[in-house]
């Protein structure tokens, strides 16, 4: 029989490194899907101890990120089984779903503003800041972690042409000093 062994999405293809940048799988742990019932925003919050972030916004709890995700719909990251929100929202498991990379480096945001149709300099996306967009024909969930570092989640099936794509935009903007 044969025994089917579990592998991360971008397995084989990163870390990535060019210059000051560097490239690396970012593992999520459990990702739920969050969408609140009608009337259930405060109930949501109290059952995790948080508010709900704002459009465009994460906030961080003990053990855990929650970020807008869409209209009405966040992701709640890092965080084990959601009992506590049964009947409060619908919810989906969506650890198996997504591709979780890191870019980091000084020119991070030169590397994704040829790649992302969205203005992503830190005077106007700070760190917490996350949006969807597109990465090149690809969606995108995009979130600032830091001054110089952002996490993109794209679908799994996604993986190799997310990671071909910024490896390579890594490289051009490296080759051009």
């Amino acid at each position: 029989m044969v025994e089917l062994q579990a592998k991360p999405p971008a397995a084989g293809l990163l870390p990535y490194s060019k210059g000051n940048l560097e490239l690396i799988e970012s593992a999520l742990g459990r990702v739920f899907s969050v969408a609140p019932f009608k009337a259930q925003g405060e109930a949501i919050e109290k059952a995790l101890g948080a508010a709900l972030p704002k459009v465009g916004r994460s906030v961080h709890l003990s053990g855990a990120e929650i970020v807008w995700f869409s209209q009405g719909q966040f992701l709640v990251i890092g965080e084990g089984d959601m009992p506590a929100l049964e009947g409060k929202a619908a919810m989906t498991d969506q650890s198996d779903a997504w591709c979780a990379i890191e870019l980091s480096g000084a020119r991070s945001e030169e590397v994704l503003a040829r790649l992302v149709p969205v203005d992503l300099r830190q005077t106007h996306f700070k760190r917490g800041h996350c949006l969807r967009s597109q990465l090149g024909h690809m969606p995108l969930h995009l979130t600032r972690t830091g001054n110089d570092s952002f996490r993109l989640m794209s679908f799994r099936s996604m993986a190799g042409t997310m990671v071909h794509e910024i490896s390579r935009a890594m490289d051009l903007l490296v080759a051009r000093g």
